[in-house]
C-alpha cells in the first residue's frame, strides 16, 4: 500500500498538542479531519515529533499509507501540477493556523518518527515588552548573565542521562539523548536557546530552558546547577517557563 509523508508547519497557541487525543483538537485531528474531508475516507497518521499544548512548528512530518495512489503521473509536468492542486485544496479546508507545506511518496517501509536522526527546537525570550512577540516567545524582563547561561548550555552539550528534565509519566525505556548543539544567541532583539538531539523526553526543552534561566538570572550556581543534572530528579528542575516560546524547527532525515 503506498505510503506518504506529509510536511506540517502550524502555530500551536489554540490546540492541545500534536497527537491525536480524545475530546480535543489537536494538529494531528485537524489534518486527519482535513484529509477525510478531501478523499472521502478515514485517515490515521503517524507522527514524527510530538509537541505538547500551545507549541509550535515550523516543520514536523506525518506519515500514513492509503489505497490511493494520490500523486501518481507518468508525466513528470502532469504530477508537479497535481501536486500543487491537491496542497491548494487541503490548505483550503484546514484552519489558518496550520499549513501542509509538502505531500510526498516515499518507500513503504519510510517511518516518520523512527527514521528522523535529530530534532531542532529553539526557544524564544524577549525582554522588552512588545505586542507581536505575545503568541510566539516568553516575555522575561529580569536580568540575565549571558555568559553564565552560555556556559549552562556547554555543560548540557556533556550531558547524556536526561532523566532529570523529563516530566514524570513519561513512558520511555531510557533517557539517554545525544545532543549535538545547545547554545544561546541573540537574533534581532530575542534571546534564543537552540537545541538538536537524536531525540527528545516529554517536557525536556521546557526543562531545560527554566532551569538555564535559574542559572542566569543567579538563583542558582554553575555547580548547582552541574548538581541539579546529576540527581536525576525532575523536581530539581524548573518546567515552569511557557509554552509559546518553543518551536519545533527542524525533522532531520537521511533519505531527504
Amino acid at each position: 500500500m503506498p505510503r506518504y509523508f506529509i510536511e506540517v508547519s502550524y502555530k500551536g497557541t489554540r490546540y492541545s498538542g500534536f497527537q491525536v487525543q480524545q475530546n480535543a483538537i489537536t494538529v494531528q485531528s485537524e489534518v486527519e479531519k482535513a484529509l477525510s474531508a478531501r478523499y472521502r475516507h478515514i485517515f490515521r497518521l503517524t507522527g514524527a515529533s510530538r509537541t505538547d499544548a500551545g507549541v509550535h512548528a515550523m516543520q514536523n512530518y506525518f506519515h500514513f499509507d492509503t489505497g490511493d495512489d494520490l500523486l501518481y503521473s507518468n508525466d513528470d509536468s502532469i504530477k508537479e501540477k497535481k501536486v500543487h492542486q491537491e496542497l491548494y485544496s487541503l490548505n483550503s479546508i484546514l484552519p489558518g493556523d496550520i499549513v501542509i507545506k509538502r505531500i510526498f511518496r516515499v518507500e513503504d517501509k519510510a517511518h516518520s518518527r523512527f527514521d528522523a536522526i535529530n530534532r531542532y527546537y529553539k526557544y524564544y525570550i524577549y525582554r522588552k515588552k512588545n505586542p507581536f512577540y505575545k503568541d510566539t516567545a516568553y516575555f522575561y524582563p529580569y536580568p540575565i548573565d549571558f555568559d553564565k547561561l552560555q556556559l549552562a548550555a556547554s555543560i548540557i552539550l556533556n550531558t547524556v542521562d536526561f532523566t532529570t528534565f523529563s516530566k514524570r509519566n513519561t513512558q520511555v525505556n531510557n533517557f539517554i539523548c545525544s545532543i549535538q548543539k545547545s547554545e544561546w544567541e541573540m537574533e534581532n532583539n530575542l534571546l534564543v536557546y537552540h537545541v538538536i538531539a537524536n531525540r527528545f523526553l516529554r517536557g525536556m526543552v521546557r526543562g531545560l530552558v527554566g532551569t538555564m534561566l535559574k542559572v542566569g538570572s543567579g538563583k542558582i550556581s554553575i555547580n548547582e546547577f552541574t548538581e541539579v543534572i546529576k540527581s536525576n530528579n525532575c523536581a530539581r528542575a524548573d518546567f515552569s517557563v511557557p509554552p509559546q516560546g518553543l518551536f519545533l524547527v527542524e525533522v532531520k532525515y537521511r533519505s531527504f
